[in-house]
Order: C-alpha cells, then sequence, then structure tokens
C-alpha cells in the first residue's frame, strides 16, 4: 500500500488527510502543539497510522508523497519572535523600509486610518536603523552597472553586523533585479565569513521594482529564515530516521508546494499556505464535479478565508500585507476577516449596538461554553444557545458544552439591548453571517464577477453551520460541503493534492509595439531556469507543466493586469489577440469602459508558473445511491430556535457520516459529523452527491432572507 499525506498546522489542531491507492479518505485530528509544532505533526502522522492500524515506522516508508502546510512563519511574525536581521543596501537609500508608503500599510483596509493619519502608527521596525548598512553600488533601470560595488565597505558592514550578534543579513540593492551581480557578490561574502548567518537577497525573493516592497520582502524573509530553517531540519531529519524516502513538500501561498530546502531559503513562501490549500483542493474537487466557478470560505474558531476559482483557476494577487509592511509576492488571493466560531461578541449600551469580532477567544480560554474560563460570549455560544449544536456531541462527542453557561453570558447583552436571549443569539450569528457575505462581495463583485455564477465551497469546522445563510444572500447556485468530515480538514487535503510548484518572473517595462522574439526569448530564459532547478530537484521532464503569463498595463498607468498566454510562445501577430484580452480583463475589473481604445500598452512581467506533477487523490463516483435514511443515520430531535422563523421548532437531526449516496433532507434540519455540523435552514434542502459531498440547494429565491428579521431594537 502506498499514501498520499497532507498535514496542516493550526492554531487550535493539526489536521491529517490520508488517501489511500484505492482513492479512500481517512482524516485525524489531534492538537497543535505551539512550544513545538514539528512534535505536533509528528503526533498527527502517529495518530494517522494508529487510525491505519499500522506502526508509524512502516507508515512513513509507505508514503508517497508527503506534503505539510504550517502556520510557524505566521506565528513567528505576529509573537515578534524573528530573528535579529540585519540589512545591506545601496548608500543614500537606508531609510526606504522605514519611510514606508504613505497609507503605512491601510490601502483601504480600514478607511478611519487611511483619511486620519495622526491616528496612525508604523510597525516596529523589522530591522532597526542600527543594524542597516549602506554601501556604494549603483546599477541602473538597464541593468548597467555604473558605480561598482566598492567590497571594503560591504566587508566592513559584514563583519560590523556579525559582531553586533545578528542572525540573518538581508540584501537589497537598487535595480538588482535587472542585475544581480552586486547581490550575489555580497552574498558570497556573508557566507565565507560566517556559516551560521541566515543570507537573503532580494533578486531570490521578489525580483521586481518598487525599492519598499522589494526590500521589505527580503527582510522578513530573513527574519523568518533561522526560525524556520530549524524548524524543517528538525522535521525532514525526523521523517527521514522513520524511513520516509520521497522527500518532504511544504505548501507555499502560490497554490502548490516547495520542496523542503527550497522552503528553508524563502520560508515566506509559507504564510497563508494554509488556507490556500484549501483553495488547491476546492479546484481538484470542483474539476471533478464539473464547477469551474467556485467560492471557497474557509471558517475556522479565529478567521474565515475566502477565495474564488475562476474558468478552473485560482485567482492571484502580487502583493501581500503582513503587520502594515508591503511586499511583493505572487500568491493566490485570498481575503480574511476575524469572523470565525471563536469571535467575541460585545455591545455598546449607548448606542445599543452589537458587534462580532475581530478579535477571537482562541482556543484557551476559548468560548464561554468551553469551560476554560471564557467570559465574553462568543460566536460558538451563540449557536449552542440557538440549539444547532449538540453539547453532549461536541468534535464527535470528545468535548462537552456548558449550554447554562453560554446562554447566562449572552443573556447579560440581550438586557442591554431589550432582546429575548435568543434573538440575541440569532443577532450574533446574522451579524457574523453578513460580514461573511460582505467579503465574499469582495473577492466576486467588486472584482467583476456575478456570484450568481458560482457555487460555495464551505469547509473548515463552523464553516458548513453558517454557509446556508451567507451564500443565499449572495445568490450562488447551490453549497458545497466537500467529502463529508473532511470538510474540516480540507486544508490537509489539499496539501495532499497539491503539485510541486515554482513561479519565476522577469520584470521589464517594454511599451508596445514590442517584437514578439524580444518576449520570445524572455520565456525561453525562464524556462530553461525552470527545467535546471526542476531537474536538480529530480523532477523527470514528462512530470513537468509550464503556463506562462505577461503582466499588461497603459502605459503612464499602474493598474497591472495579468493575462495568460493561450501558447507557450508568441507568434508575430500576437498583438491584437493580446490587446483583446487585456481589454477583457481589464474592465472585468474596473468597469465597462474603462479601458483606453488605441492607447499604448506596457508588457512589465513575463512569468512562468512550472508545475511537476505529482500523484492525486482518487474521487470515486458512486454507482449506487439511495434516498432511503438508513435508520441508523437518524438522531433524536431536538429544539432549535429558526430565526426566519422566529420560533422553537422541533428539528430532526441527523449523522452525516452515516448517510448514504442519494439521501435527501429537506430543511430545517441538523447534520453532524465528528467534526463539524451542517445547519440546514428552512427552505433548503440537503443531498448527499454521488462523490460524497453534501450538497446545500435554495428554493424561492425571491423571498428576501433577511426582509423580516430584525437583529436589533432601538
Amino acid at each position: 500500500m502506498s499514501y498520499l499525506v497532507g498535514i496542516d498546522i493550526g492554531g487550535t489542531f493539526t489536521d491529517c488527510a490520508i488517501v489511500d491507492r484505492a482513492g479512500k479518505l481517512l482524516t485525524t485530528k489531534v492538537p497543535s502543539t505551539p512550544q513545538d509544532f514539528a512534535r505536533g505533526m509528528m503526533d498527527a502522522l502517529d495518530a494517522g497510522a494508529q487510525a491505519l492500524g499500522i506502526p508509524l515506522e512502516r507508515f512513513c516508508r509507505d508514503i508517497k508523497f508527503l506534503s505539510h502546510g504550517t502556520t510557524v512563519g505566521t506565528n513567528t511574525i505576529i509573537q515578534k519572535k524573528g530573528a535579529k536581521v540585519g540589512l545591506i543596501t545601496t548608500r543614500g537609500h537606508e531609510d526606504a523600509i522605514h519611510i514606508m508608503r504613505g497609507s503605512r500599510g491601510y490601502n483601504g483596509r480600514n478607511i478611519r486610518k487611511v483619511v486620519h493619519f495622526p491616528e496612525t502608527s508604523k510597525p516596529a521596525p523589522i530591522v532597526p536603523k542600527r543594524l542597516i548598512r549602506g554601501v556604494s553600488e549603483r546599477v541602473d533601470c538597464f541593468g548597467e552597472v555604473i558605480v561598482k560595488l566598492n567590497e571594503t565597505e560591504a566587508e566592513a558592514a559584514i563583519r560590523d553586523l556579525v559582531a553586533q550578534g545578528v542572525d540573518a543579513i538581508a540584501i537589497c540593492f537598487l535595480w538588482s533585479f535587472r542585475n544581480p551581480v552586486h547581490e550575489q557578490r555580497v552574498k558570497q561574502m556573508v557566507q565565507s565569513f560566517s556559516r551560521d548567518v541566515f543570507v537573503t537577497c532580494s533578486v531570490d525573493i521578489a525580483p521586481k521594482w518598487g525599492e519598499y516592497e522589494r526590500v521589505t520582502a527580503t527582510a522578513l524573509n530573513a527574519y523568518l529564515g533561522p526560525v524556520m530553517a530549524g524548524y524543517l531540519h528538525k522535521l525532514d531529519s525526523s521523517l527521514k530516521n522513520l524511513g520516509y524516502r520521497h522527500g518532504l513538500q511544504m505548501t507555499q501561498c502560490g497554490g502548490g508546494t516547495v520542496p523542503v530546502a527550497r522552503a528553508g531559503e524563502a520560508p515566506l513562501l509559507t504564510l497563508d499556505s494554509g488556507p490556500v490549500s484549501g483553495v488547491t483542493a476546492s479546484s481538484f474537487l470542483g474539476a471533478a464535479m464539473g464547477e469551474k466557478n467556485v467560492i471557497t470560505t474557509d471558517m475556522g474558531g479565529t478567521s474565515f478565508d475566502v477565495s474564488i476559482i475562476h474558468g478552473g483557476k485560482p485567482a492571484y494577487s502580487f502583493v501581500s500585507n503582513t503587520d502594515q509592511y508591503e511586499y511583493f509576492l505572487p500568491k493566490v488571493d485570498l481575503q480574511a476577516i476575524g469572523a470565525g466560531g471563536g469571535s467575541l461578541v460585545r455591545v455598546n449600551p449607548q448606542a445599543r449596538t452589537m458587534t462580532v469580532g475581530p478579535d477571537s477567544a482562541g482556543a484557551f480560554p476559548g468560548p464561554v461554553c468551553y469551560g476554560r474560563g471564557g467570559t465574553v460570549p462568543t460566536v460558538t455560544d451563540a449557536q449552542l444557545v440557538l440549539g444547532y449544536l449538540d453539547p453532549d456531541n461536541f468534535a464527535g462527542g470528545r468535548m462537552k458544552l456548558n449550554k447554562k453557561d453560554a446562554e447566562k453570558s449572552i443573556e447579560g447583552l440581550a438586557k442591554l439591548l431589550g432582546m429575548k436571549t435568543v434573538e440575541c443569539a440569532a443577532g450574533i450569528c446574522r451579524i457574523v453571517e453578513l460580514q461573511m457575505a460582505d467579503v465574499i462581495r469582495k473577492v466576486t463583485v467588486e472584482k467583476g464577477f456575478d456570484p450568481r455564477e458560482f457555487v460555495l465551497f464551505a469547509f473548515g469546522g463552523a464553516g458548513p453551520a453558517h454557509a446556508g445563510v451567507f451564500a443565499r444572500e449572495l445568490g450562488v447556485r447551490k453549497v458545497v460541503i466537500p467529502q463529508r468530515k473532511a470538510a474540516s480538514t480540507w486544508c490537509a487535503f489539499g496539501a495532499a493534492a497539491a503539485d510541486v510548484l515554482h513561479i519565476f518572473e522577469h520584470t521589464e517595462i517594454m511599451p508596445t509595439p514590442v517584437p514578439a522574439s524580444r518576449i520570445n526569448s524572455i520565456l525561453n530564459s525562464l524556462e530553461t531556469n525552470a527545467r535546471s532547478v526542476m531537474a536538480s530537484e529530480g523532477i523527470a521532464a514528462g512530470r513537468q507543466r509550464f503556463e506562462f503569463s505577461l503582466d499588461v498595463r497603459h502605459k503612464g498607468q499602474i493598474n497591472e493586469v495579468e493575462v495568460l498566454l493561450e501558447s507557450p510562445r508568441l507568434t508575430s501577430d500576437y498583438e491584437l489577440r493580446l490587446r483583446k484580452r487585456f481589454v477583457e480583463r481589464y474592465e472585468q475589473l474596473y468597469g465597462r469602459g474603462s479601458a483606453l481604445a488605441g492607447a499604448q500598452l506596457e508588457i512589465v512581467v513575463c512569468r512562468l508558473r512550472a508545475r511537476a506533477l505529482t500523484p492525486r487523490p482518487k474521487l470515486v463516483h458512486a454507482r449506487k445511491s439511495s434516498r432511503t435514511i438508513p435508520a441508523k443515520a437518524v438522531l433524536k430531535k431536538r429544539q432549535i430556535y429558526w430565526p426566519d422563523l422566529r420560533k422553537h421548532v422541533t428539528t430532526p437531526v441527523f449523522d452525516g457520516d452515516k448517510l448514504v449516496i442519494g439521501n435527501q433532507i429537506q430543511g430545517p434540519a441538523i447534520v453532524e459529523t465528528s467534526d463539524t455540523t451542517v445547519v440546514v435552514h428552512p427552505r433548503t434542502t440537503l443531498r448527499l452527491d454521488a462523490l460524497g459531498n453534501f450538497e446545500i440547494n435554495f428554493s424561492n429565491r425571491d423571498r428576501p432572507y433577511f426582509s423580516h428579521l430584525s437583529i436589533g431594537r432601538r
């Protein structure tokens, strides 16, 4: 037997997804171990081996592909526990990372802070000024060396920084992406002087113009480097000692995986890689279902992450933001808000208003109903008060919830608002659901996509409980809860289903008309580089797949649009077709008529996504189906308050793991699995499809769901 294994470390749980040769999926959960995440991953592997009934060593020997997503990098930044970093840059430009951009990293995310600069503050510096050194050198915008590198100054800078005890050195020179010779030379000097210092160059992380964003990416990579290198080395050694022979892969924010060695060199790639794996899994399942347009929603205990897949391909972004610092990195476009099961609820008694999130109770102390000392009610407490959750069978019976404490905590808020306790609980859920609908509009409507043309995938431990409401609010065609109980471990499944991915870019401003031969020469160079890298990783040519694209903009503007190329190389008459596709995408983003007809264009980035096909899980369509619900799948009914009916209803409850293909359930109803709860609202129907997914379909669409729901009273 051989296995495909994906492991995803979250803030509360570490999830493991195992797919055997026959395509059978097995999932396990173990508590995360923030004090030593490597131990948590090994615990997850051990739990998987126990579930299979085989020793851990044999399990590791039988693994054909192992991919791992981790929050180590993200937690390092949040907790401010990264390396002590020194920065070497072009003399005269030492303060770029401290000056930042005018918006100081907000850029519309918080309009109050964008408008009122006196109320904003800059983040703690990644690199303090005392650890920044400028050296004499200069490359111009054409890549010509106009001032040679002063190696005496460079050596003095290196010695001084090492003497001050830096753990890592970031190197970022002006226009180095046009000619990296000076950065590469200083890197050699650092390595010859001290093998213990982590060193990174901007050309290896963010080879694009934009001095601030490039230096930020380089400094962040250096900040994470020593921490991630130690973690990955420990993990890789442990797996090899257990007999795993195929090389550990790490999920990355671009939508695939990279070998553990590359992740050690560029740990910045691992930021947000966990949620991105959920998009990878959704893309894989969407293709199996014949669904090319998918909205992915991942709701856990702390956050709600949204992305879209259009035409079978994920949406991408090229500028990221971490702790107000903006940096360049091609990644799957994710939008996140602080809306999860643990989101805290507060009331302003003077304004008689209620807010949900963005701060969270986390796993400890957690919601009030956990009984771990939490005193502020959360979304999970509201779900329990409404009756959505079974206090005696939470998380598959692994945990008991205290409903009385939850009711008491929400009752205190309800009195301040002049509401009944159950109405307040309903209001909490509706507020968070409307917040979710709003962020989904930002990645669909505000980017030129119509939600009515999409299906919505709901996963994460808390997502299936709320998806029926925000999906109806958006008007999507249907909701899919993927692979039943696997929905709560969907990101781990995505890690197991991911291809190896390397992204190569060449940045050069080329005003049209540009000869096809000039662009093709760049594409040839990118492909040669990609083939060399993949060959060094032992990837055979037959597994290699290449996707080329160009970033195009109007001359004089800064809004760039990525245009995927239909073929690996351009023909001599390519420009009309390129312009047509650019205008279509530009007007989709910015509105009909926004493109300037006949205006000169600029090609600014040539990009290659190089993939290596990996073993894929099998999704098998069931040959048999039945509308008869097995008796063992029917659980005890319970009283549940349904906000749109404005009353308690004795509601049927089902064991989702015991339902069979073809079963159909009319709402209102509750479907429970060992790891999540699916809430089937009135006027909706749940069906178990041939691939083992729960589908929620809507009826009576012309009736506004929120038309008669009062969330607060004046």
